[in-house]
């Protein structure tokens, strides 16, 4: 077909038809037809040659022109698309380096095999705006649930129609061994979308825990409406489920408008997830207290929370123990999920089993260092003394109100306290620069001789060896590892080292290595100081 003799408006009324269509801008389509037109005749004069096609949007005629730039003498490459500044001289008033030169050329005629080509650009744009609008009809939409049509099953993946495009719903998103026929109607959570090179994929959950979250809002208007917040969610999805709820009106019961009238809210959300049981649960900002909650339905006698390890202990009664723990420890599994605790549960037979033992290892400690009888040893522990620190430099009235000690025997109790200390750090330096370690560790502020020595026998043996350990390695933490928290042990971390003091040692180390510069610290710590003011006026 030649483009002079078409009818030129025929271009325009097919890129709407396609446009319409598909939904998408007529001008991405007529953008595709140039591209496509440009390309044609780039095969006809020469594939060298820069040739641009523009159709006008209102009569369709399209102009074809040859464009070629003024480039310096020794950047010139390609004769036909560029030209030296004084080649330019003949065609234009003052050239210079960048600028460009338009000339009108022929039309060509499209013969078969490139209107073929045309047409394949054409279908490859129209394709890429397609997949264009539904990645941002869908990105937005992330985080919410979707009603959608089942087109069919691949390999226990579930394929939904969205109405543009397709969802995956994958095996492990699904609960229990949920199947679906093609055209069934099925509601899921929006995970993620993502922008991939055969299109975006839009990927789809019944299994998360926002899934639960999010049919909540549906069937509770508190919730909506923002009177009542949901905190955390856990989920064994198909089984059992955890949800904590908070309300911010005093006069409406989070549990209670979450479970409706004769449980009618709840028991449809119960309906969507294949009847997975739901524990509602009101949140408490004192973690044991929310702890006891999530535990329910066991009774808990005891909490003992360790903030910094992220890990608590639990006591319960005997008979309580086996419901506590739940079913192949479901129970203590999504409690420990609602929390972001490690939880450890024993009974109150185990907890006083445990207090005894540390008793006696501490009665046992003070009689071999201190040289003291049992009775005077037990009484220096039940008064809760757990360390010779604590005995060598505490104040001498807190040994007074111990019976029997006078401050004659209290001197004595930290003389005897202190000399010991003084021979296990003599021990400790001496076995330390055996193993090489150098004055600039030793001499370091804020390490004792036991923590040097630790050290060296890790092979951490000057100051620019720890400037370069982590906080964790020293302190110790917590890492996830498919989804079940992990110990690490830290270097220091039997000596109560904090996450914090292991920060600012490594921080000081750095700075008298001149690793790092003071003023940035200062600055750091502005900046995080104005986040906070800005956080509480929020």
């Amino acid at each position: 077909m030649a483009i002079t003799s078409a009818n030129q408006l025929e271009l325009l009324q097919t890129a709407e038809a396609v446009a319409r269509e598909k939904m998408i801008d007529p001008n991405l389509v007529v953008e595709a037809m140039e591209e496509s037109l440009a390309r044609a005749a780039k095969s006809r004069y020469g594939s060298e040659m820069d040739i641009r096609v523009s159709i006008d949007r209102k009569t369709g005629k399209a102009t074809f022109t040859r464009v070629r730039t003024v480039v310096a003498d020794e950047d010139l490459e390609n004769y036909q698309a560029e030209f030296t500044v004084e080649q330019a001289k003949q065609y234009m008033d003052n050239p210079q380096v960048g600028d460009t030169f338009t000339e009108e050329v022929p039309p060509v005629e499209l013969g078969r095999i490139a209107a073929q080509s045309a047409k394949q650009v054409i279908l490859q744009k129209v394709r890429e705006a397609e997949r264009d609008k539904q990645y941002e009809e869908f990105k937005d939409r992330a985080g919410t649930i979707i009603n959608a049509l089942v087109k069919r099953e691949e390999y226990g993946n579930v394929i939904v129609d969205l109405n543009p495009g397709e969802g995956v719903l994958r095996r492990n998103e699904k609960i229990g061994r949920e199947s679906y026929r093609p055209n069934d109607r099925i509601r899921c959570y929006i995970k993620d979308v993502r922008r991939e090179p055969r299109g975006p994929q839009v990927f789809l959950s019944r299994t998360a825990p926002e899934f639960m979250a999010e049919l909540f809002k549906m069937e509770v208007p508190e919730i909506y409406e923002g009177i009542i917040e949901i905190k955390a969610v856990a989920r064994d999805p198909g089984s059992r489920a955890k949800i904590a709820v908070v309300s911010y009106d005093n006069s409406i019961d989070p549990v209670g408008a979450c479970v409706g009238m004769r449980g009618s809210r709840v028991q449809a959300v119960v309906n969507e997830l294949q009847g997975e049981k739901i524990d509602i649960i009101p949140w408490n900002e004192d973690m044991p207290t929310f702890l006891v909650n999530a535990l329910q339905p066991a009774e808990v006698s005891k909490v003992v929370l360790d903030e910094e390890a992220g890990k608590i202990e639990v006591v319960v009664p005997e008979e309580q123990l086996s419901l506590a723990i739940g079913r192949r420890g479901q129970n203590v599994r999504l409690a420990s999920q609602l929390t972001n605790l490690d939880i450890d549960i024993m009974t109150e037979e185990e907890e006083s089993a445990r207090r005894q033992k540390e008793f006696e290892e501490r009665t046992k400690l003070f009689m071999e260092t201190l040289d003291l009888d049992e009775f005077f040893a037990q009484l220096l522990v039940a008064e809760g003394f757990t360390s010779l620190e604590e005995v060598a430099y505490v104040e001498v009235d807190e040994l007074l109100v111990i019976d029997g000690v006078d401050e004659g025997t209290a001197g004595e109790l930290q003389a005897r306290a202190r000399d010991y200390l003084d021979a296990q750090n003599r021990k400790a330096l001496e076995h330390a620069r055996e193993l090489g370690v150098e004055d600039s560790l030793v001499n370091f502020e804020g390490l004792t001789p036991q923590m040097v020595e630790a050290l060296a026998e890790d092979g951490v043996k000057t100051l620019e060896d720890f400037a370069t350990c982590a906080d964790w390695e020293l302190a110790g933490g917590w890492t996830t590892i498919d989804g079940e928290r992990v110990k690490d042990d830290g270097l220091l971390e039997k000596f109560d080292l904090s996450l914090e003091e292991a920060q600012d040692l490594i921080m000081t180390a750095r700075v008298m290595l001149g690793w790092v510069d003071p003023a940035d610290l200062v600055a750091d710590e502005d900046a995080e100081d104005g986040e906070t003011e800005e956080g509480a006026e929020a």
